[in-house]
């Protein structure tokens, strides 16, 4: 009965079509704090859900205080963990959900950051597999968002620590796994190949152009990416909802960088 379930919760935050997705992360706001583009919460996430993302991820207490939107349906990932950028150790990601808050509220999946190579690399991959042990209990997807950082890690976008970091997350139970772009293609497609479960692209900071950023989107799907997770790119963009329209012509119809900024960039 809960792979029923979680069948039916992909569904929620998964084009059922194209099996692939758009999410726009919104769990800056721990890290960062009131970062632009996230001070109207209930608005920001009217205009995406307008775009056609198929999934926002919201910290619990956003979802608590109401601002989910009330216009176009979305599917909701609420995040578990969390950690500031004022903190001895941003690197260290720690539980500040659970799972079972996560039904209570409604939300359709989870998500859980973990940072392979952080000093607290150990204590982030137990709480990935009790976490995706819950999971299954339950029958609730879990998006695992996993990040090659730390002290040994010279470069967070080199395909060796990306796809090493990918496949943790699909060995401990993922059933999504969000990572970041290596740069091309071919190495991408190496990212995609040594995980066995879906792959997103994550967004990463505000590219300097659409077309910058757009292109990263393509090159991740033609790779054989399952879509893209980003934040920044997409709420911070001056005209968010024709943003999530543009990733969305790329994710989910197939269309070119310059076809699709053409169709919806107006």
């Amino acid at each position: 009965m809960t792979e029923t379930g979680k069948r039916i919760r992909l569904d929620r935050v998964v084009n059922r079509n194209t099996r692939r997705t758009v999410v726009v992360p919104m769990d800056h706001g721990i890290t960062m704090g009131p970062v632009k583009g996230l001070y109207d919460m209930r608005e920001i996430v009217n205009r995406v859900a307008e775009g056609g993302a198929n999934a926002v991820l919201l910290h619990k207490g956003i979802i608590q205080a109401g601002y989910r939107g009330y216009g176009r349906d979305i599917g909701l990932i609420m995040h578990l963990s969390g950690s500031t950028v004022l903190g001895p150790d941003p690197d260290n990601k720690v539980t500040v959900a659970e799972v079972e808050e996560a039904i209570k509220l409604g939300a359709d999946a989870v998500s859980i950051h973990i940072n392979v190579g952080s000093e607290t690399e150990p204590e982030q991959l137990r709480t990935l597999g009790a976490t995706a042990r819950t999971c299954g209990e339950w029958g609730v997807p879990l998006v695992a968002m996993m990040y090659p950082r730390g002290r040994k890690i010279r470069d967070q976008y080199d395909v060796e620590v990306v796809r090493h970091a990918a496949r943790v997350g699909a060995e401990l139970g993922a059933d999504i796994v969000k990572t970041n772009y290596t740069g091309s293609v071919d190495t991408f497609r190496d990212v995609v190949r040594g995980c066995p479960v879906p792959v997103v692209m994550a967004g990463g900071p505000k590219t300097e152009t659409d077309e910058e950023f757009c292109q990263m989107v393509y090159d991740s799907v033609q790779a054989g990416g399952a879509g893209a997770a980003t934040g920044r790119n997409v709420f911070q963009h001056e005209n968010p909802t024709q943003m999530v329209r543009v990733i969305c012509g790329i994710v989910h119809e197939g269309l070119d960088v310059e076809t699709a900024l053409r169709k919806y960039m107006k």
